[in-house]
């Protein structure tokens, strides 16, 4: 028997009852109701990169505008309609507040309007499998974590046939808008989805939302992406209360690996917020070729230093992604990738049993500089490092314990250092991995209200007949009340890259840049936090109080726009 949602509210805890109260903050160009906005149009926009080759690819949404939104009345279409949603890829804090800010600017546009949820992600709107979200449902999700108001999923949007049972769909079920939220490669599908639409005349409208904790999603109208100031919160209290132990017991080297693949602004944002003694830069290894050897010389050097102080103890941070940054693992990785994909190779590994015989046979596979590469390494990375392979044929990063092969590396460093009276210290550690743990956390007061702001916005996009676009709200250091609602064209942020052997046009990354002024801060602040015991603990996110602590951006942002 299905319960009722009184009968859930007893099964929460004293805080989601709390913050099922909570009324999310809008912009005041939106405060004033759906009804009552007009659209300034901006100029035409181009590309992040390879403006002929996207242009080809998408003429009927290449030179856009961009567009924002006012207090004003403006004569919109009031008809009846369905709106798809689609939650794509990893959760992240505060996607159920964007479905409820598009739920409710729904409901208040015409309370006849339906919104339509796609179940288990892309893959719900291609198999035509969907709930009804209705007032009661969506009550029960407002101001809290996860994804499992209607699941995600990874599959891709991305091909004729798909995009052909993607239509059949939202024709059968009258649906003539999808705001599908996810990350660079669920937004590049968007605008793929959003062209295919227009080239075959059928009205159903795209618009994206930007989600991931990684924070590689931005540029200048998207300052963030939804969930990385909840996740890097979440994030930081956890290495502050490391911090705090290592800081008592004074006896252990903390090695936290967190999440980031492709960037390292979760590393960078937890570093600013808690100022540990260590934290890797992916991005700046790859800039300066820094060798493992160099970086194991580092960081030894750090530890012997403090060691002479009297403290066998520290924090070192590390990006989940940087062994692809370094040079020399990410020739000996995609030496690995091609090796094992090749045809007889793979039928002939895959008869092998026992791990000894399938590393004997890899090494002979490898040129000598990555077979050198391969014997230094521990036999547990190595055997990681030959674990299946993603669906694209990469290895695995995640499943790489990273912080663990710089464990074993700096031990014996330190041994030989040890041997030459260089090293007079105790090298003891404790290994973490945080990704989890941020995902699906209560969105913050900045997430929570942000992503409502950007549903609620998802429809005002709608409203004004526009598709392709991005919902984008910024000026995200100032209160909400300032904050400027609008959308870009999906087609302004990508680039052609080279994916699967062949050129396609994506969401450009957004990575840590080393001249900007978070990474600028880090880095002059960083040869203090190594030696002294510079930590900061900052605790659990508070929902209640000042604004000053509960409503502030992250430190990443509040420094990109000081």
């Amino acid at each position: 028997m299905t319960k009722t949602f009184e009968e859930k509210a007893e099964q929460v805890s004293s805080l989601q009852k709390a913050r099922s109260t909570y009324q999310p903050k809008l912009p005041a160009s939106l405060k004033q109701g759906i009804k009552n906005l007009k659209m300034i149009q901006g100029e035409e926009t181009s590309a992040a990169g390879n403006a002929d080759e996207i242009k080809k690819m998408f003429t009927n949404l290449f030179g856009s505008k961009v567009v924002t939104f006012q207090p004003g009345e403006e004569s919109v279409s009031g008809r009846t309609m369905n709106v798809g949603v689609i939650l794509s890829g990893g959760q992240a804090p505060g996607g159920h507040n964007v479905i409820a800010g598009l739920y409710d600017a729904i409901k208040e546009a015409n309370p006849e309007n339906k919104l339509i949820g796609f179940l288990g992600g892309p893959s719900g709107i291609i198999e035509g499998e969907y709930r009804e979200i209705e007032k009661d449902y969506i009550d029960q999700f407002r101001n809290t974590g996860g994804f499992d108001i209607i699941g995600s999923g990874r599959t891709k949007l991305e091909s004729e046939e798909q995009f052909e049972k993607t239509l059949y769909t939202c024709q059968k079920l009258q649906v003539s808008a999808i705001v599908i939220i996810g990350g660079d490669d669920s937004n590049t599908n968007a605008a793929m989805l959003a062209e295919f639409f227009k080239r075959k005349c059928e009205d159903v409208q795209v618009i994206g939302v930007p989600k991931t904790i990684d924070g590689d999603l931005k540029n200048e109208q998207i300052e963030i992406s939804f969930g990385f100031d909840t996740a890097t919160k979440v994030y930081s209290e956890l290495v502050g209360n490391i911090q705090r132990d290592a800081n008592s017991a004074k006896k252990y080297w903390h090695f936290i690996k967190l999440m980031g693949r492709s960037a390292s602004h979760i590393a960078l944002e937890c570093a600013l917020k808690t100022h540990p003694n260590i934290t890797l830069i992916s991005e700046e290894v790859k800039e300066k070729n820094v060798s493992i050897a160099q970086i194991i010389d580092y960081m030894a050097n750090i530890i012997a230093k403090r060691a002479e102080n009297g403290k066998n103890f520290g924090i070192a941070l590390i990006p989940e992604g940087l062994i692809e940054f370094i040079p020399e693992m990410k020739s000996l990785i995609s030496s690995l990738n091609d090796q094992l994909a090749e045809c007889e190779n793979k039928k002939e590994y895959a008869s092998l049993h026992g791990w000894e015989s399938k590393i004997a046979y890899i090494k002979g596979l490898l040129r000598a500089e990555n077979s050198d590469l391969f014997n230094s390494l521990p036999k547990s990375i190595q055997i990681q490092l030959l674990l299946d392979r993603d669906p694209h044929g990469n290895v695995q990063v995640s499943k790489i314990e990273t912080e663990k092969l710089l464990t074993e590396m700096l031990e014996a460093k330190l041994a030989d250092m040890k041997s030459k009276g260089e090293y007079k210290g105790k090298f003891s550690t404790q290994t973490h991995f945080f990704g989890y743990e941020g995902r699906c956390a209560a969105p913050s007061n900045f997430d929570a209200d942000y992503c409502y702001s950007l549903g609620y916005n998802a429809f005002a996009l709608i409203q004004f007949g526009l598709s392709g676009y991005i919902s984008s709200v910024r000026n995200l250091t100032k209160p909400a009340e300032e904050w400027v609602a609008g959308g870009i064209p999906l087609t302004s942020m990508m680039n052609m890259e080279k994916r699967h052997g062949k050129q396609k046009p994506v969401i450009k990354k957004a990575l840590v840049e080393l001249d900007g002024v978070p990474f600028k801060e880090f880095s002059e602040n960083r040869e203090t936090w190594a030696i002294q015991d510079c930590y900061i603990y900052p605790g659990p996110i508070q929902y209640f109080g000042p604004s000053e602590v509960v409503d502030t951006p992250t430190e990443t942002l509040k420094l990109e726009k000081k």
